[in-house]
C-alpha cells in the first residue's frame, strides 16, 4: 500500500511538473511571432530622406533604419494618390482589382465593404493585437469601412482623408467615436505619443501597429520650422523640411522604446510613403531624385517610393534590395511572417524570401490605373514600363537604360506596344463604382 501511495504521489508530481513546463512553453511559442510595425509617410518622395539621396532634409533615424536593415530601390506605392494606395496596402489588390481605385466621395467606391479581407483582419485572427494610428481614408464612422469593422482592435486618428489635411483639427476618432482635441494641438504629435502608448500597452503579446503619419502632406503649418529657421529658404520649404525631420525624431523615439522593452529583434519595421512627393518643394528638394513626375503622375516619380525593412538577425543589415515589389505585396508578406494564410486570389506575393536573402518568386507585371485625369494606366514588366495617359496613345520606356523616362520607344517597338495594349485590357476588371472614362477633365480656370 505504501509503495502504491508513493507511486501515486510521484505520478502527480510528474504531472504537475509537465503541466508547469507546458504552459510557459505555449506562451513562449506565441511570443515568438514577431511584432510588425508599418510606418507610412504621406506624400514623401523617393529621395526625400537621406539614405535615398536627400541633401537638405535631416532624417538620421530613418537613415539608421536603412543602415540596420534593407533598402528597396524598386518598390512601388499602390497608387499615385492616397486612398487607392492605402486600399492596395490593406487588401493585397492592385487598383485594377481593388475596391477603392481613386480619391472620391462615392459611397460604395470609397469605402471598404464587410466582405473585404484586410491584413489587419488576417493578423487579428492569427492572435495579434492590431492598432491603427494616424490616417485611415478607407471608410468613415458608422460604415463597413471604419477600422473596427476591418480588423483593428484599436484606432485613433483621421477617418476621412480630406479631414486629414487639418493638422490643427478640433476632433479625431478613437475606435470610431469622435473625440475633441484641445486647441493648439498638432495632430501629428498626438499620433507619435499614441504609437508609444500602444507599444507599451500591448508589448507582452504579438502586435501589429499600422502607423500612418500625415506628414509631409499639406497643409505646411507645423508648430515650428526648426531646425531650419535660419536657412535662407522659402517659408513653405522650411516648413516641409521641419515636418519631415519632426517625423524622423518621433521614429527615433519609437525605436528607443523598442530597445528599452527589449523588442528590437522581435519586431519587423517597415517604412515607406503612400505615393510620390507633393508639388510644393519637390523641385527645391529634388524629392523624386532621378525619377520623372510627382504625386498624381503614373511616371516613376509618382509611384516609386522609398521602402526600408528592418528585422535584426533576419534581414541583412545595410543591404540594397533590387527586387521589384509593391504595396499589394505587404498583406501576403505579413501573413507569411506570422504563419497566417493569405487569400488565394490577391495580386500580391510574399516578399519574405527576398527580405531574408533567399530565392524570390518572380512576378509577371505590376499594374496601376488612375481616374483623376480621365482614365490612365501604367504597367511595369521586366525592364519595360508602358503608360496610357490618353486614348489611343501608349508611351513605352526601358527603365534599365532610361530610369527618368525621357525617351519614348513606342514607335521603335510596335510588338511591345501591341503586347501592352492587350495587357491593359486583361490586367484589370471593370468596377461599376469606377467606370472607365477616357475623356480628360478640363483644367479649372
Amino acid at each position: 500500500m505504501k509503495l502504491f501511495s508513493r507511486l501515486f504521489v510521484s505520478s502527480l508530481l510528474v504531472s504537475f511538473c509537465w503541466t508547469d513546463f507546458l504552459i510557459p512553453q505555449s506562451s513562449a511559442a506565441e511570443k515568438q511571432k514577431p511584432n510588425i510595425i508599418f510606418i507610412l509617410a504621406d506624400d514623401l518622395g523617393y529621395a526625400d530622406v537621406g539614405c535615398y539621396g536627400q541633401k537638405l532634409i535631416k532624417t538620421p533615424n530613418i537613415d539608421a533604419l536603412a543602415k540596420q536593415g534593407t533598402r528597396f530601390t524598386q518598390f512601388y506605392a499602390g497608387s499615385t494618390v492616397c486612398a487607392p494606395s492605402r486600399c492596395a496596402l490593406m487588401t493585397g489588390f492592385h487598383t485594377g482589382h481593388g475596391r477603392i481605385r481613386g480619391n472620391g466621395k462615392k459611397i460604395e467606391g470609397s469605402t471598404l465593404q464587410s466582405d473585404d479581407v484586410t491584413v489587419a483582419r488576417i493578423l487579428q485572427q492569427a492572435g495579434y493585437t492590431t492598432g491603427l494610428i494616424g490616417k485611415w481614408g478607407l471608410g468613415n464612422e458608422n460604415t463597413s469601412g471604419e477600422p473596427k469593422q476591418q480588423g483593428f482592435d484599436y484606432s485613433f486618428g483621421y477617418l476621412d482623408q480630406t479631414h486629414a489635411h487639418e493638422y490643427w483639427t478640433d476632433h479625431l476618432f478613437r475606435n470610431g467615436e469622435r473625440v475633441e482635441i484641445p486647441p493648439k494641438t498638432y495632430s501629428h504629435d498626438l499620433f507619435a505619443q499614441e504609437a508609444l502608448d500602444f507599444v507599451k500597452r500591448e508589448h507582452e503579446k504579438p502586435f501589429f501597429l499600422y502607423l500612418a503619419f500625415t506628414i509631409p502632406h499639406a497643409n505646411f503649418d507645423p508648430p515650428s520650422d526648426a531646425p531650419y529657421s535660419k536657412e535662407k529658404w522659402p517659408q513653405p520649404e522650411k516648413n516641409i523640411a521641419a515636418m519631415v525631420t519632426r517625423m524622423d525624431k518621433d521614429i527615433g523615439k519609437l525605436m528607443a522604446l523598442l530597445r528599452e522593452l527589449n523588442l528590437e529583434n522581435d519586431t519587423v519595421i517597415f517604412f515607406t510613403s503612400d505615393n510620390g512627393p507633393r508639388e510644393q518643394g519637390a523641385k527645391f528638394f529634388n524629392s523624386a531624385g532621378p525619377l520623372r513626375g510627382i504625386k498624381r503622375d503614373l511616371y516613376e516619380g509618382g509611384i516609386r517610393v522609398p521602402m526600408i525593412v528592418r528585422w535584426p538577425g533576419k534581414i541583412k543589415a545595410d543591404s540594397i534590395n533590387q527586387h521589384v515589389g509593391a504595396f499589394w505585396d505587404f498583406l501576403p508578406t505579413a501573413a507569411e511572417i506570422t504563419g497566417a494564410d493569405a487569400p488565394k486570389n490577391i495580386d500580391g506575393i510574399s516578399l519574405l524570401p527576398a527580405l531574408l536573402g533567399k530565392p524570390q518568386k518572380s512576378r509577371d507585371l505590376l499594374y496601376w490605373e488612375f481616374f483623376e485625369r480621365g482614365f490612365q494606366q501604367a504597367i511595369h514588366m521586366g525592364d519595360w514600363k508602358a503608360l496610357r495617359l490618353a486614348p489611343g496613345k501608349i508611351e513605352l520606356y526601358n527603365l534599365k537604360t532610361d530610369l527618368g523616362e525621357q525617351q519614348d520607344l513606342a514607335d521603335q517597338n510596335p510588338d511591345q506596344v501591341k503586347k501592352f495594349e492587350t495587357l491593359f485590357q486583361t490586367a484589370r476588371t471593370d468596377s461599376k463604382e469606377w467606370p472607365v472614362n477616357f475623356q480628360k477633365k478640363k483644367k479649372k480656370k
